[in-house]
């Protein structure tokens, strides 16, 4: 009787190992609670894929609210609508591609990219409306897209400590990435 009790606390205390073993090995591979394990080159790389899906909303927008004759705060709102929309959807089909459903696929990228996207955003436009004559510039006009190429610049240099935060912590990218491995 003694041997099967010491036996089950053997079993627990395994159990016990394995999963802290399992616990520090994710703290490891997400860099813990901290961003010291987390490369700056990892974080760039997320900015840079959600500043893509921006980029390509914003530009989007812009030329839809331009050809269409809306004034600033349509075309604005427009453009921050495909912004987000264009930066989920790229997020959308790498995590697809690695045979994650639809329903999973949508809660990781709005998981992943929200709070990204939304800094981002923010930034952006906030030098647009700042930067004197940049919404009124047309996009024949150099002020267009030289404001709109700062804006995004300085929007990806604000949301990478943003992003390596939040990787750090197993949020935000780190999410999509443990569909990729």
């Amino acid at each position: 009787m003694e041997h099967t009790h010491h036996h089950g606390h053997d079993e627990q205390h395994e159990h016990q190992h394995h999963e802290q073993h399992e616990h520090h090995a994710h703290h490891e591979h997400t860099g813990g609670h901290g961003t010291a394990k987390v490369s700056w080159a990892m974080a760039a790389k997320a900015t840079l894929h959600c500043l893509t899906g921006c980029a390509i909303g914003e530009v989007l927008g812009m030329v839809i609210g331009t050809a269409l004759g809306w004034g600033n705060v349509p075309t604005m709102a427009l453009a921050i609508v495909l912004a987000f929309f264009f930066g989920y959807a790229l997020t959308l089909r790498g995590i697809r591609s690695a045979g994650v459903d639809l329903r999973t696929a949508v809660r990781v990228a709005l998981a992943a990219d929200t709070l990204s996207i939304a800094v981002m955003e923010l930034i952006d436009n906030g030098v647009i409306v700042l930067w004197p004559g940049a919404m009124d510039a047309m996009l024949s006009d150099a002020l267009f897209w030289i404001a709109l190429a700062i804006s995004l610049a300085l929007a990806f240099v604000v949301t990478t400590p943003v992003n390596r935060w939040m990787i750090g912590r197993g949020k935000g990218h780190a999410v999509v990435h443990q569909y990729h491995h």
